[in-house]
């Protein structure tokens, strides 16, 4: 309860109603200016008019709308009314946001209206029975049926946390959250809001972090930052510019290490993400970086150490660099505690084990044995003969022998494994228990996979559902069994809005304060992306949004070179509607000039009736870079392949910021604004091949191409039968 209040709002029928002006209620008994907007707690039991009381009491009929007077004095205002303040206000309304959406108004209307059909008119009912968190039960289970899901498409712009936020506000309101029909939780999911575990922020005696160094923000007083708030962290990660980073920022780390920002390194350590080019946003100048050198003459990044299976364009700018197993060759774990391969009946985790040893495998005209190790073991290598907490034993010794070993008995807490499957010192145990030398082999048994099904009881609304908490409970998902309660209004949120309101023992610095006061709102909010924002006169010369997808084959630089999908992914085109080619004057299979506000390239572009008017887009990770990955020089990738990273800067058009969320740092890969054009003959090369190969062309790399006879597999297997 309590917040801010503004020109409108609702009773609890819907209609329009007054609220006291602005100079009306500042006459009344403020909220202490630290706590306006938090939640309140802990008012006291009873009943009655003037008391607050648990929400999830069971024999309440909570107030959703009004503002209501603490027998202290204090003023609280439901959540829900200010949700329906807010969004009542003509701004939101269909035809107001419709030129903005590119959306008719009545189209916004139907689509509305069906959403709220579907999950009240239509419900989904199941026969079963189930008890709710608070004791209720209740004979049946009644599903919502409209499902939503968000993922980079909509998270990686600038604006893409709000924009989540708004779609998850519009589940809960249509209680379409993990009913029949809806939107469903895979375990372990879901956790508590905020998940309990926050980033590690200080060096314990023995050199160890306090916490794990990614987790879950609560309040500026989780911050990784100095006395004076600046960023600890080399990628600017849980810092006032970034505070909810709670992957980390990768796509900073090239640039703050090259300008020693918050400080000077001595060795970058990389592994697979080949972050000079098809991960890299403002590519050419990210190589730049990686090569620049300072006045006395030394690498600005003095030593880079990269783990890679490939000779892929990153491991040219590598002092050092450490051959990593395929996915054939070695252990992995598809964790529960990562990212779990379960369905919302089910949790499920898996492994990848070696089909092929490594040593076997020749190489060459001197056939060679691949001399690789997968780089899991690598890092707990260098971390036993550095003497790293965790990973030695108290003689000094390695305490693991390499990852399969970690695997089986590394334990996150007491009986929590990587893997829950055949757990016990027999394998009689699930989900929780001691480590079982043979777990690796149980999981080969099985084909590599574990599950178990969630009670059927248990299987729908587990954020409530008694039997569903007891059991992830019992299989160690949730350190309790209490309700999780969805919030529609973030207090985490507040609490740094109120920080830099100028609130708190902890406020963000100067420079940084309107910027959180602006984007940390608790309810979702629209703003423009920063590059339409930033840039002058954005939307006449650069009217097209144009995307880069991954191809699920070439994700990094783990599988890039199957041989058999390169047959038909060779190259890659920029793909844009046929009305879109006819307005730029363009025909089919043109080579075109692609300009954005920080570069221009040279593509060859294909019509594709599927693709959205204003919107272009193209395969990511199939250019090449001439001589990576010991191609051929005339390679297609490299001459004909290309990416749109070159158009996309790292950083805001202004230059103040990184080119991300400002809540959550997420990299803003779906900002890019561009224009097109048909090129000039001597914008693809000067030479003979005029307009047949992609711009910009950088320097080959000095790999010596591969062997390039005809791969023929399985005639080893055959003579063997």
């Amino acid at each position: 309860m309590g917040g801010k209040r503004e020109r409108s709002g609702c009773d609890a029928n819907g209609h329009r109603r007054r609220i006291a002006s602005r100079n009306e209620r500042s006459r009344r008994t403020p909220l202490p200016p630290a706590t306006q907007g938090d939640f309140l707690r802990g008012a006291g039991e009873g009943r009655g008019e003037g008391r607050a009381l648990p929400a999830d009491a069971i024999d309440i009929s909570p107030a959703v709308v009004g503002e209501y007077t603490l027998p202290d004095g204090r003023r609280v205002v439901p959540v829900f009314h200010l949700l329906a303040e807010r969004y009542l206000d003509p701004q939101f309304s269909p035809d107001a946001v419709s030129e903005r959406c590119g959306i008719p108004a009545d189209t916004i209307r139907r689509i509305a209206r069906e959403l709220a059909q579907a999950a009240f008119d239509n419900p989904v009912k199941l026969p079963i029975a189930w008890v709710d968190a608070h004791g209720r039960e209740h004979s049946e289970m009644i599903g919502r049926p409209v499902s939503m899901h968000a993922m980079r498409g909509i998270s990686a712009h600038s604006n893409g946390f709000h924009t989540c936020r708004a779609l998850h506000l519009l589940q809960l309101l249509l209680g379409a959250v993990d009913t029949p029909g809806s939107f469903r939780y895979q375990p372990p999911f879901p956790k508590p809001l905020p998940p309990p575990n926050r980033p590690g922020k200080q060096r314990q005696a023995n050199g160890a972090l306090d916490a794990a160094p990614l987790g879950f923000v609560h309040g500026p007083e989780d911050l990784v930052v100095d006395e004076h708030g600046r960023p600890r962290r080399i990628d600017h990660a849980f810092s006032w510019a970034y505070p909810l980073s709670a992957h980390g920022m990768m796509h900073t780390v090239i640039r703050n290490a090259w300008a020693g920002d918050p400080y000077k390194i001595d060795t970058l350590m990389m592994f697979m993400a080949n972050m000079s080019w098809n991960s890299a946003m403002n590519t050419a100048q990210t190589i730049g970086w990686l090569t620049d050198r300072g006045s006395d003459g030394e690498y600005r990044i003095p030593r880079i150490i990269y783990a890679d299976a490939y000779a892929s364009e990153m491991t040219a700018y590598a002092d050092l660099v450490l051959p990593d197993t395929t996915y054939l060759e070695r252990f992995d774990a598809i964790s529960l505690l990562d990212r779990p391969i379960s369905d919302a009946d089910s949790a499920c985790d898996a492994i990848r084990h070696p089909i092929v040893e490594a040593a076997s495998q020749r190489l060459g005209n001197d056939q060679k044995p691949r001399d690789v190790r997968g780089f899991q073991s690598v890092l707990l290598d260098i971390g036993a003969r550095l003497g790293l907490p965790g990973m030695v034993l108290e003689d000094g010794s390695p305490r693991y022998r390499d990852y399969a070993d970690y695997i089986v008995r590394h334990e996150r807490a007491p009986g929590v494994g990587l893997l829950a499957g055949w757990r016990g010192e027999h394998g009689e145990l699930e989900a929780k228990g001691p480590p079982n030398p043979e777990q690796l082999q149980r999981y080969i048994e099985h084909g590599g996979f574990w599950r178990s099904h969630v009670p059927e009881a248990a299987r729908y609304y587990k954020m409530a559902n008694r039997a569903y908490l007891d059991w992830a409970q019992k299989m160690g998902f949730l350190g309790h069994a209490e309700a999780i309660t969805l919030q529609l209004y973030s207090e985490t949120l507040q609490k740094f809005r109120l920080a830099a309101q100028g609130h708190g023992p902890r406020q963000p610095p100067d420079e940084h304060r309107q910027r959180v006061a602006t984007y940390f709102d608790p309810l979702p909010i629209w703003y423009e992306p920063f590059e339409g924002a930033q840039v002058e006169d954005s939307a006449t010369r650069f009217p097209l949004s144009a995307v880069t997808q991954r191809p699920m084959f070439m994700y990094h630089a783990w599988g890039s070179q199957n041989a058999w999908l390169r047959q038909i992914t060779t190259r890659n085109y920029l793909y844009l509607h046929p009305d879109t080619g006819a307005r730029f004057g363009l025909i089919d299979a043109d080579w075109i000039a692609v300009e954005s506000h920080h570069g221009r390239i040279v593509v060859q572009a294909r019509f594709a009736a599927n693709v959205q008017p204003d919107t272009v887009w193209t395969w990511n990770a199939i250019g090449k870079r001439r001589g990576a990955w010991r191609l051929s020089k005339d390679a297609p990738e490299a001459s004909k392949g290309f990416l749109l990273n070159h158009l996309i800067s790292d950083i805001t058009p202004k230059g103040d910021y990184a080119n991300a969320d400002p809540v959550t740092g997420q990299a803003a890969w779906f900002d890019l604004r561009v224009t097109l054009r048909k090129a000039e003959p001597d914008e693809s090369t000067a030479s003979e091949r005029a307009q047949t190969q992609s711009q910009p062309q950088f320097a080959p790399l000095a790999f010596e191409p591969a062997d390039n006879r005809p791969l023929r597999y399985g005639a080893q297997f055959r003579k063997n039968r």
